[in-house]
């Protein structure tokens, strides 16, 4: 605060403007134009000094600034002196002229800020109303008091001198200390110039020529024209250059009217008793005043609008072009990031395809001892935690997805989500089952993947609290939507932890001496996902008496499944492959180019009585169904040669059993984007890696029974 009420330019501010000597130039040219015109009319028509003054004072440091002021009145000084005025006027006149000087440069810094920036509309009116004025309406109520007591006159004659004199005030600071502060800073107005530099010749000299027109002759009132090319000097110049137009114009106009041209003499004088004595020149001399002051109030400002909406549209075109390289650069780092967790995705389901499978493998092999399925158990359960660590935490990282909403069987998608879950139940002695009491073949509009990602944590988190009794998945129709209860017989959830208990990272016993494993990310996620479908999620709990999530979803009722329709289309399939062989082992191709997963999936399909045929790349793939009949090909998508989604599209491009073939991507892209572009190349549905000797029975047992979706490229072709 103390700083904006400060005379001077603050030693650390940035010079701008002339040198102080240039301000003392330009103030003994003021001065003797001003005592010209008093030695000429009798008075000062024109002070342009106390205007230099007060942009010394505000563009200058302190030391250079009290060197001007001091060279400003021993210039005023020793003119007076010439012309013979009395010492008490010679101290007189320099102390009120460079006292409003003082005045309007303090008054001016402190309501246009240290910047003194008159560029912006708001701070140059504030400077012509809050500063300018009341420092010359200062400055002439002290004028006039002075010379009422030492030289008595009609109150007329001092009224006119009092208006003649904050005019003639007015117009020197308004002309002159804004035009040389713009002038100082016209470094700001680069690119702010429309004009090319023969435009900007050309509108100075069409101004020029406008103004002697105007004001060298003496038989019409033309000074509006004026105007004109001043207003196309403001449009299309900077404010410094039309700084430099209003001098160049007050210096042709000013010359023609003091030498009595003009439209000024053409003006009818009023006869005002008191006045006989005021020279018509004199009188006429306010409406000039009046004239410049209006084109001056009317160029500047419009000046600095224009100036101000380019700088404007400058910065919103630099910070439009920032916006769209933002957004480019995170586009790209989404896109970047969906690449990383793909990748990751895949590169660790692929180790732990071989580590879950062969667990399963050696679990279930005859002849073992009780300590080596219980070893080999040990390793199932271990994988599939570590597998539900990376699922939850690339799905944390991943954020949210775009629903893909459509008419699901909302039991068989519980009845899929618990199925990973069913192994470990069976093997801490829990019964785990999904109570469906919806109606018969109903069908809800939902996201199949978000509502999978809700429920499964829900699950798993139960299996793993609960160390005896059953957990219970039941669905129920509600007045809003679907109410799914995930019901367990569990430790429960200590009231306290309630609070953050859908938190990412959150555990209710985060110690080093807690008894489950976990990073926190289950539930939180699950939350997420439940309000991605816009429902929302409660929790009842009981320490040692289990707990209850419930899921409020409101999925709209789609249309009723038909039993002898869609669902019947596979079966229809499955029936006309094993048509004329109906005893035969039912028939399954592998294609994978890892020779570890291979192998997996061929001893656990062999355990159900499969045969199986393994290939490495989807040409060989290809070769295989053109050679013989297969009940169901488990397909992989990343190999060389020919990827899957390529050999699949092919399969169904081909005629005959090929393009009705039942094909299961088993692989380790398990991305949503990964499982639409599987199911938009012709692929019946998707099985993620690692798979379990559960989830593989029960997707042999849909092929075979022709309960998995028709192929899309199937239903496009028979709808086109």
């Amino acid at each position: 605060m103390k700083g904006c009420w400060r005379l001077f330019r603050h030693e650390a501010g940035r010079v701008a403007g002339p040198p102080a000597l240039a301000y003392v130039v330009l103030y003994a040219a003021a001065l003797a134009v001003g005592y010209w015109t008093m030695v000429r009319f009798g008075t000062a028509t024109i002070w342009l000094a106390n205007g230099v003054a007060a942009a010394a004072l505000l563009q200058l440091h302190r030391r250079p600034a009290l060197a001007v002021l001091a060279a400003c009145a021993a210039l005023d000084i020793l003119i007076n002196s010439l012309r013979g005025t009395p010492a008490f006027y010679l101290v007189a006149n320099v102390v009120l002229n460079l006292g409003m000087a003082m005045v309007a440069a303090v008054l001016a810094r402190r309501v246009c800020g240290a910047a003194l920036d008159l560029r912006r509309p708001g701070r140059l009116t504030r400077f012509a109303a809050l500063a300018v004025l009341p420092a010359t309406t200062l400055a002439a109520l002290a004028t006039t008091i002075l010379l009422s007591v030492l030289d008595p006159k009609p109150w007329v004659i001092r009224a006119f001198e009092f208006q003649n004199y904050i005019a003639v005030e007015v117009l020197g600071l308004l002309l002159v200390t804004p035009i040389l502060l713009l002038l100082a800073r016209r470094h700001r107005f680069v690119g702010a110039t429309r004009a090319s530099t023969v435009e900007a010749a050309g509108l100075m000299a069409l101004m020029l020529a406008v103004t002697g027109l105007v004001f060298w002759q003496d038989f019409a009132p033309l000074g509006f024209l004026c105007v004109l090319p001043l207003l196309l000097i403001a449009l299309r110049l900077s404010p410094a250059m039309t700084a430099v137009a209003l001098i160049l114009m007050a210096g042709v106009s000013g010359v023609a009217t003091l030498t009595g041209h003009g439209p000024v003499h053409l003006t009818r004088l009023t006869d005002i008793p008191g006045l006989e004595t005021v020279s018509p020149m004199l009188r006429r001399l306010g409406l000039y005043n009046l004239f410049l002051l209006a084109m001056v109030a009317t160029v500047l400002p419009v000046s600095t609008v224009i100036t101000e909406r380019r700088r404007l549209e400058g910065r919103l075109r630099a910070r439009t072009a920032a916006a769209h390289q933002a957004r480019r650069v995170a586009e790209d780092a989404a896109a970047a990031r969906s690449r990383f967790l793909a990748m990751m995705s895949h590169e660790m389901r692929t180790p732990l395809n071989s580590v879950a499978g062969f667990a399963d493998v050696l679990a279930d092999r005859p002849g073992l001892d009780a300590d080596s399925v219980r070893q080999a158990r040990q390793i199932r359960e271990s994988s599939d935690g570590l597998l539900m660590l990376v699922e939850d935490i690339l799905d944390f990282a991943r954020g949210d997805d775009t629903l893909s909403n459509e008419p699901l069987d909302l039991a068989a998608v519980a009845g899929e989500t618990v199925t990973p879950s069913l192994v470990v139940a069976k093997a801490r002695g829990l019964k785990l089952t999904v109570d469906d009491r919806l109606p018969a073949r109903a069908r809800f509009t939902a996201d199949r993947r978000a509502l999978r990602q809700a429920l499964h944590p829900l699950v798993a988190n139960a299996v793993k609290f609960t160390e005896r009794g059953e957990i219970v998945v039941r669905l129920d129709r509600a007045a809003d939507g679907v109410c799914i209860r995930v019901s367990d017989t569990g430790c429960g959830i200590d009231p306290g932890f309630l609070p953050t208990l859908f938190d990412a990272f959150a555990q209710a016993d985060a110690s080093i001496r807690r008894n489950h494993s976990g990073v926190g990310l289950g539930l939180a996620l699950a939350a997420r996902h439940v309000r991605r479908m816009g429902g929302r999620i409660d929790v009842d709990s009981r320490p040692g008496e289990g707990s209850t999530f419930i899921l409020h979803l409101p999925f709209d009722r789609a249309a009723d499944a038909d039993a002898d329709a869609v669902e019947d289309l596979g079966a229809e399939d499955a029936a006309a492959a094993q048509a004329g062989e109906p005893d035969r082992d039912p028939c399954v191709l592998v294609v994978d180019d890892h020779p570890v997963n291979r192998e997996v999936a061929r001893i656990m399909l062999e355990a159900f009585g499969c045969t199986v045929v393994e290939v490495c790349d989807g040409q060989l793939a290809l070769d295989a169904v053109a050679r013989q009949s297969f009940d169901l090909v488990l397909m992989d998508v990343r190999m060389p040669v020919m990827d899957g989604l390529e050999a699949t599209r092919r399969m169904r491009a081909a005629e005959g059993a090929a393009a009705g073939l039942s094909i299961v991507a088993m692989t380790a892209d398990a991305m949503p984007e990964d499982v639409t572009r599987c199911l938009a190349a012709g692929m019946n549905a998707h099985m993620a890696k690692p798979i379990n000797q559960a989830g593989l029975l029960a997707m042999v047992n849909r092929a075979l029974s022709g309960d998995l979706p028709p192929a899309r490229v199937r239903i496009d072709a028979e709808a086109a």
